[in-house]
């Protein structure tokens, strides 16, 4: 009986011992598959086609605004929720949202500071945790100075939105709304946060009505108009200096979100895309290349982070966005066929690869 007892545990101690090398064996796999900044850039890859994507169904989000919700708006198609990004030299983890907020956001503030694409980022990030904590307490407040904040209180963790497409200031009523290439009026409230991702590009191109100003100013020079990539890369000049100077980087992370790519020339995706746009895209651009090449806002920001004295890291989203001709609300967003969207995009969708691309920035940070 003795020997059959020792015998037994004997078998169960090696049993145990195996779960345990087995465990071990896992975690070093998988650890060598996760994204090392120095022998893998996360942003170089290509869409692969998967069945459990997406990471959330938008109508289990009560937080997504119409126009992001193309499947509520009518989208007939679902192909495009099925794609993953595959990074070339390693693999992504998979985003996960008790995580982010137990580990990485506890105690913490994050912000997004942008335009309407800081806001479509926003938006998935918080129909990301809302799905990892469907019963968690959450609150949503908004101002009208364009600050909009998602606070779980469990966690005591914020994630903000504040409205400012340009960065830099704008001063003055119409007619006399005067841009000022030079001047950042907006930073304490920036300097509130633990996690800055910071985005501008989708206005600057805007004239007529949707120009928000009526003049631009640099130092003592102040004219109607000026070449806007050359505005552009003053202001974000600005912002860079700006960071340099009021960012503690043992307090604070800083993120610029890159440019996010508009749809609205097949030209620049297809050799035989005429005039086209992203209506009745379906599928992205197979592969690791786009046939416009790099966009011209995204090298000025590349640059000018180089250059910086303070460490800000570049979220390249920008190529992989181009290969998602499929991924915009189109006719399904807020102008139907009047005014197609090839600008934003639906939810869920790309912005919650940009999402998972910042969790991994975070957990590498």
């Amino acid at each position: 009986m003795m020997r059959g007892a020792v015998s037994t545990g004997l078998v169960t101690v090696i049993v145990m011992i195996l779960v345990v090398l087995t465990q071990i064996e896992s975690a070093i796999v998988n650890d060598s598959l996760l994204p090392h900044r120095e022998t893998c850039n996360i942003y170089i890859g290509n869409w692969v086609y998967d069945q459990s994507y997406p990471l959330y169904d938008s109508k289990t989000c009560p937080f997504i605004e119409k126009q992001f919700n193309c499947k509520s708006n009518g989208r007939p198609d679902s192909e495009y929720l099925k794609y993953r990004w595959q990074p070339s030299d390693c693999s992504l983890r998979r985003f996960d949202g008790l995580d982010f907020l137990g580990r990485i956001m506890r105690g913490k503030k994050l912000m997004f500071v942008g335009d309407s694409l800081s806001l479509n980022q926003w938006q998935s990030l918080t129909c990301l945790l809302h799905n990892a904590a469907p019963n968690a307490k959450t609150t949503l407040t908004r101002s009208p100075s364009g600050l909009s904040v998602f606070s779980f209180p469990a966690y005591n963790s914020t994630i903000m939105m504040s409205r400012n497409a340009f960065l830099v200031d704008i001063v003055g009523a119409p007619p006399n709304r005067v841009m000022k290439l030079d001047s950042i009026s907006s930073g304490s409230l920036w300097k509130t946060a633990d996690v800055l991702i910071f985005n501008s590009w989708h206005w600057w191109l805007h004239d007529g009505r949707k120009q928000p100003w009526d003049s631009i100013a640099y130092g003592n020079v102040t004219v109607k108009d000026m070449d806007r990539l050359e505005a552009y890369e003053k202001a974000m000049t600005t912002w860079a200096n700006w960071v340099d100077q009021n960012i503690d980087p043992s307090k604070t992370k800083v993120f610029f979100q890159g440019v996010s790519p508009d749809h609205g020339r097949a030209n620049e995706w297809s050799k035989q895309g005429g005039k086209g746009s992203c209506i009745g895209e379906t599928r992205p651009v197979m592969g690791f290349n786009y046939l416009a090449g790099p966009h011209r806002a995204e090298m000025v920001v590349a640059k000018l982070i180089k250059k910086m004295k303070k460490p800000a890291r570049l979220m390249d989203v920008t190529l992989m966005s181009q290969l998602r001709k499929d991924g915009h609300p189109s006719i399904y967003g807020l102008g139907g066929h009047k005014a197609p969207d090839c600008s934003h995009w639906c939810l869920a969708g790309v912005p919650d690869t940009w999402n998972q691309l910042l969790y991994t920035e975070l957990f590498n940070y």
